[in-house]
């Protein structure tokens, strides 16, 4: 179990970048969407070829199959909305939309895995939401509804269905499970990309390694981790843990890039920190 913490928290701490590399990428949210799922799904095929687990590919059972391409659709889909969210409302809006999927994960939990609802769960819940909700709800009001905020609410929606779908799967190791995720990715997010306008981009060495270090360690191997990980956690830690990664966004944009950040997303910051380490620390006794 330990293990499993520490590979979903290094992938929410790798997909924190994520921000910050796609930033130096002078590509369309789609294409850089689509360039991560290929190059991640290669990279996977690779580690996979070199530990011999192509026999895993004989040994799955239809129903694997069916849920491995649900996750990859359900994948796709989560990342088509999200960078058209940050295309039509920014980035900050978009991003509080889509962390109501941790909110849909932890009700689904209730009915779908029968994990019952604890005082320190429903808690860290409300700590980390009022955390969110302070780094990035400055832009909600700017926006009614619209095309955008559509796109950050069917985000969560898909984010939501896709962690349901990977704990129904059979626990498995290695990498060939989120290599197959990552390929019917791409093949979604290619069918959507190849129906719209890409104007001409002449890429520099600079450019294509921001490109490679986005697609191989933070798509490839953050998937990999993730998607370890989460099989192994209950929904709702994977839920409020999950919310590391905007605290880990907003520290090294202020870190790196230098952004200076209000007080209130100080205050942010601290909840989420707060409610992440009450939900896994707080382990109440229960009465004999």
């Amino acid at each position: 179990m330990k293990d499993a913490y520490l590979k979903f928290m290094l992938a929410t701490v790798i997909y924190g970048t994520n921000g910050i590399v796609a930033s130096h990428i002078p590509l369309s949210s789609y294409e850089i969407v689509l360039t991560r799922t290929v190059l991640g799904s290669l990279f996977l095929l690779v580690l996979t070829g070199f530990r011999h687990e192509w026999k895993t590919l004989y040994q799955m059972p239809p129903r694997e199959w069916l849920l491995l391409v649900l996750a990859g659709v359900f994948l796709g889909g989560n990342w088509i909305f999200l960078y058209e969210a940050y295309q039509q409302i920014g980035v900050s809006l978009a991003t509080l939309l889509c962390y109501i999927g941790p909110i849909l994960i932890m009700i689904l939990s209730r009915f779908v895995f029968k994990e019952p609802f604890t005082v320190p769960k429903v808690t860290a819940m409300v700590l980390v939401t009022l955390g969110i909700i302070a780094i990035n709800g400055a832009d909600f009001q700017a926006h009614g509804l619209s095309w955008g905020v559509a796109c950050g609410f069917l985000g969560a929606v898909c984010f939501a269905l896709l962690i349901v779908v990977m704990k129904k799967a059979k626990p498995l190791t290695g990498f060939f499970a989120p290599a197959c995720q990552l390929i019917i990715a791409s093949i979604l997010v290619g069918a959507v990309t190849y129906n719209l306008p890409t104007p001409d981009v002449n890429l520099t060495i600079q450019d294509m390694s921001y490109m490679a270090l986005l697609g191989f360690i933070n798509t490839g191997l953050g998937y990999a981790l993730y998607f370890t990980g989460v099989q192994r956690l209950s929904a709702q830690s994977v839920s409020i843990c999950g919310y590391f990664e905007p605290f880990t966004a907003l520290l090294l944009s202020a870190l790196i890039l230098g952004e200076v950040l209000t007080p209130m997303q100080w205050v942010g910051a601290v909840l989420i920190l707060g409610g992440v380490a009450l939900s896994e620390l707080w382990h109440p006794r229960k009465k004999s």
